[in-house]
């Protein structure tokens, strides 16, 4: 570069550090930033972009998360952990807002007379949209900038939620429901993009996606605990109120700390309008059947049509992404190492792990008569050791690599499920579901940090959203695909015994028990699919610079 002699930024503190040495980083030094000065910056000039092509550089691809600092923000300084507490944040709220209704459905039936049939799509509603969404919403960000698609989505999730804690009837509030998880879909990769292109690779890349991955589990737990204190309390519309405060807050921190980005621009004719037509209605109807499955039957002729027309619509899109100049999804993406294989383990391991919740939940109310507060109380640890388990498993992938965490921590995970698969008819919290719980947090809080790390290694800068996109995708079809196949376990299961003369109870019980131990398996199996996934340890990729 012009002649001058230069070197790369390792972690290793051999060769100018952002983290060490004599070039220091945010957090200050003495030294000219890599922003400024005669250097040349990471995001500007002729240097490569981290792919190494000589494609959008971090700020055209990302952006700063300051205005005038560099992209890579360490956790050292305070605006570091201001922006990540911000953008988890945004996650927190999509995945608590999937879990709080189950809880208030009781409430909410009885209030807005839903019938039983159509009770489902207050909680499925947010599902399909999320999910179905979600690669569009992931790559709008990396073509319209972050930021905007962070705020556009804050603003349709605010909104619509206000207008659901409104509702006075059925279907207004289940139409709430879709557009909130439309906007789910805009925020949540948005967020984790601008997570993984503002903080330095390497060990403050990977606390950060730790908690990333933490929250997940945490706001499932603190989801069903906060339904239960809610309904008990103001009541179930409140559920819905409390999100548009947040939204607000969230939105103000972003236009205050986020610095403006680009994207990389959609040019005249060269967004692929057909692609984002194909993809959103396959993930959609795609969604859709898995969550009429139980109901509707596998074998209806509305679930073979659905889940033939989805076939058909994604495998259109594949050939059209194959075509199009400029597609909405580049796949060779996927041929990052390890990606799809994180994605997919992702997928298989929610399937399992959403089968705790629910059934665990019906367990609880239905068979042990637990209130509402007392069932949501009772998952209050599993969020503490998600806590316990995202700072250790953050740590581990930085000295032995993803693979060995996802793999371990999945079959910790479907050890604990299989052990609350287990408990009798009239069982205690402390001695039988406790246990579990315990275990099934620790492991699976694991696997969500770590593969979260592995699916997002190695994705350069201008696709960050459409990897995020597609993480968040796997961990919403996962959560459908395994209450649709726990479903059908748990209500053949159910059918059997009471054909067999069985009590409603016992047959009721044995089904949860089935599906638990189905779900178990589920997370277990997602163990062998991570094999396949990058040993990341998140090491800075060469980036050359000035050495002056």
């Amino acid at each position: 570069m012009n002649g001058r002699r230069s070197r790369s930024l390792e972690d290793d503190g051999q060769s100018g550090s952002l983290e060490d040495g004599q070039n220091r980083g945010l957090d200050g030094g003495s030294s000219r930033s890599l922003d400024g000065g005669s250097s040349r910056s990471l995001d500007g000039g002729s240097s490569r972009s981290l792919d190494g092509g000589s494609g959008p550089s971090l700020e055209t691809a990302g952006g700063p998360a300051w205005p005038g600092a560099d992209s890579r923000l360490v956790l050292r300084s305070a605006l570091g952990v201001i922006i990540l507490v911000l953008l988890c944040a945004v996650q927190f709220l999509d995945i608590a807002d999937s879990a709080i209704v189950n809880v208030a459905l009781p409430s909410i039936q009885h209030s807005l007379k839903f019938s039983q049939q159509n009770l489902q799509w207050v909680a499925s509603g947010y599902i399909l949209t999320y999910g179905g969404f979600l690669l569009l919403g992931g790559r709008l960000g990396d073509l319209l900038g972050r930021r905007r698609m962070l705020l556009v989505g804050l603003t349709v999730f605010a909104l619509s939620s206000l207008t659901a804690g409104l509702a006075g009837s059925a279907g207004l509030l289940v139409g709430a429901r879709l557009v909130q998880g439309a906007g789910a879909a805009l925020m949540a990769p948005a967020a984790l993009s601008q997570l993984t292109t503002s903080f330095r690779e390497g060990r403050d890349r990977n606390t950060a996606l730790g908690l990333w991955g933490a929250i997940s589990g945490m706001a499932a737990a603190a989801g069903v605990f906060l339904g239960g204190v809610i309904s008990q309390g103001p009541g179930w519309r409140w559920v819905f109120f409390v999100n548009p405060p947040i939204s607000v807050a969230v939105a103000a921190g972003a236009l205050v700390l986020l610095g403006r980005d680009r994207g990389a621009g959609i040019r005249a004719g060269a967004f692929d309008s057909q692609g984002a037509v194909l993809v959103t209605g396959g993930v959609l109807l795609l969604v859709y059947s898995l969550v009429r499955a139980p109901a509707a039957g596998w074998g209806s002729a509305e679930i073979i049509l659905s889940l033939t027309g989805s076939a058909v619509l994604i495998a259109a899109f594949v050939l059209n992404e194959l075509r199009s100049p400029s597609p909405l999804v580049p796949l060779a993406v996927l041929r990052v190492k390890g990606l799809a294989a994180a994605d997919l383990t992702q997928l298989i391991a929610f399937s399992g792990f959403f089968s705790m919740f629910f059934y665990a939940t019906l367990y609880m109310q239905e068979i042990l008569h637990y209130s509402p507060l007392k069932a949501g109380a009772a998952y209050l640890p599993i969020t503490a050791g998600f806590a316990v388990a995202g700072g250790v498993a953050s740590q581990l992938v930085t000295r032995v690599g993803t693979r060995p965490v996802v793999v371990a921590g999945c079959l910790i995970a479907g050890a604990g499920i299989w052990y609350v698969s287990r408990v009798p008819l009239h069982g205690s919290y402390v001695s039988d579901l406790l246990p579990g719980f315990v275990v099934m947090s620790l492991g699976a809080g694991s696997v969500f940090v770590s593969v979260t790390a592995a699916a997002n290694a190695g994705v350069p800068a201008d696709k960050a959203g459409l990897a995020a996109g597609l993480l968040n995708s796997s961990q919403q079809v996962g959560s459908a695909l395994g209450l649709a196949i726990l479903s059908a376990v748990a209500i053949t299961h159910t059918g059997h015994l009471l054909a067999a003369h069985a009590s409603h109870l016992v047959a009721a019980d044995a089904g949860y028990h089935q599906a638990l131990l189905v779900g178990s398996i589920l997370m277990a199996a997602s163990a062998l699919l991570a094999l396949r996934i990058g040993n990341t340890r998140q090491a800075a990729p060469l980036v050359m610079v000035n050495a002056e």
